[in-house]
């Protein structure tokens, strides 16, 4: 700056040195106020790149669809006339555009609920994450060959925690603590061609290891030990040490490498259902528990509520089914594959209020480790195309009668032969390689019928 017209605030105080100095301020005030438009301008600069950024991957992922939809097949097709050719173009035009317009709508659908990553962003930090998993215990057998499974060990917890009695599941003051009263293990393969989901008894009788002591009120596992058992229900381990218990039984079970863990308590499952505005099951008979009482009446495809599809999945003392667990595995297992049904339907997936209401209901009731919407994204795509008939629902291999304890006991070469098949991905026990005309069995091999002798699998 020109020195001559500079002021020092050391020099005599006159009426022309007051106004310069005024001057003076004013110019500072509005170089700071340019310094802080500038800053705050630079940062919302950043933010449009960063957004515009995973915008246009988004963009692109809707672009490498759109292109697979309308991808000619390049094989030879046999020789048609020219009206055979007019009417496929037709049908294959017609197609084309039923599917870019799904591709269109759901990924605006992702676009009006805030950019896919905000969505997943959203999602992630409702979801509550808990410490679960051991990839590297040395129950494991076959580590290798499970390089790129996905096993998903699911668990239904009875806490009751935070529910109201109005709910009708009980409250933590008369039902302290939690148990599992589901325990599931989905197994994916590397190949994705099949999904097989082993249940497993909550009174199936195990030898229970010692375990750090699980708070279900806070969701973390502490410091304290609890010591082994050599006799125990399956349904102790994560009544003791939760999540990271329960995971060390049931690898030592199946030997299979537990990658992923999800939990469901009691006090959100209703929401589930009811934001999905109910789910429709096959009912073959009325159900009218002892302690829960007439849980549905009905029979043939019956559309039921959050409440009724709690009691529905809870049930174990339902008058006329002796097998008490293993009926219930069976209305579970149904349940869960109607669910997922509904779940991916149109109805829900095209309906923004139905979806987010479901996600937002599936992150209160659920916790997990190495579970969020990018993994269940990623498996989902993976496995687009399987065939419903090669998900297979089975009940881990066991006497079927209770011991004098009240357990029920594994047949233990049953279920070698059972995870073994999963871990090297042979044949299920029972079933029959595939013919050579591709992946289905061939006739008569029976590839629907469960590994457990009780034969109360589903299939679905």
């Amino acid at each position: 700056m020109d020195p001559l017209t500079m002021t020092d605030e050391m020099e005599a105080i006159d009426e022309a040195t007051q106004y310069r100095r005024k001057i003076d301020h004013s110019l500072a005030r509005f170089s700071a106020a340019h310094d802080d438009a500038a800053a705050e301008e630079a940062k919302r600069r950043e933010r449009r790149e960063r957004l515009t950024t995973r915008s246009m991957a988004l963009i692109e992922q809707t672009r490498t669809a759109l292109q697979r939809v309308v991808t000619v097949d390049s094989e030879e097709k046999p020789e048609q006339t020219r009206l055979q050719e007019k009417k496929q173009r037709h049908n294959e035009r017609n197609i084309r555009i039923g599917r870019i317009a799904l591709i269109v709508i759901a990924a605006l659908i992702f676009v009006g609920t805030g950019v896919a990553w905000g969505a997943i962003n959203w999602f992630d930090a409702k979801f509550t994450e808990v410490s679960a998993l051991d990839e590297n215990s040395a129950d494991i057998q076959n580590a290798d060959a499970q390089a790129n499974d996905e096993n998903f060990l699911m668990v239904g917890s009875d806490t009751r925690d935070g529910a109201s009695s109005e709910e009708g599941v009980g409250d933590a003051a008369n039902i302290p603590g939690a148990r599992s009263d589901t325990v599931m293990v989905a197994h994916v393969p590397a190949d994705r061609k099949r999904v097989v989901v082993v249940s497993f008894p909550r009174d199936l009788e195990i030898d229970r290891p010692d375990c750090n002591v699980w708070d279900p009120a806070k969701s973390v596992t502490t410091d304290k030990i609890e010591p082994g058992q050599k006799i125990a229900k399956l349904n102790t381990a994560y009544a003791i040490g939760g999540p990271q218990c329960v995971t060390k039984v049931i690898q030592k079970i199946t030997g299979l490498r537990i990658n992923h863990f999800v939990g469901i308590d009691f006090n959100g499952f209703k929401g589930m259902v009811d934001a999905v505005h109910g789910v429709t099951i096959q009912n073959d008979k009325p159900i009218d528990d002892g302690v829960l009482g007439k849980v549905l009446l009905e029979t043939g495809d019956v559309t039921i509520s959050g409440d009724q599809a709690l009691n529905y999945v809870r049930a174990r003392h339902v008058k006329g089914d002796p097998t008490s667990d293993y009926g219930r595995i069976k209305r579970q297992q149904g349940f869960i594959g109607a669910l997922l049904k509904k779940v991916m339907s149109s109805d829900v997936v095209l309906d923004p209020g139905k979806l987010s209401g479901f996600i937002t209901a599936f992150a209160k009731a659920t916790f997990g480790d190495n579970l969020g919407v990018q993994q269940m994204m990623t498996l989902a795509q993976s496995m687009r195309g399987l065939d419903p008939g090669k998900i297979n629902f089975l009940t881990v291999p066991t006497t079927g009668m209770a011991n004098k304890r009240g357990n029920e006991v594994l047949m233990t070469d049953r279920t070698q032969q059972l995870f073994d098949a999963l871990r090297d991905n042979t044949p299920l026990p029972g079933d029959k390689p595939a013919d050579k005309q591709g992946d289905k069995p061939a006739a008569g091999t029976g590839q629907e019928k469960p590994a457990d002798a009780r034969k109360n699998t589903t299939s679905g």
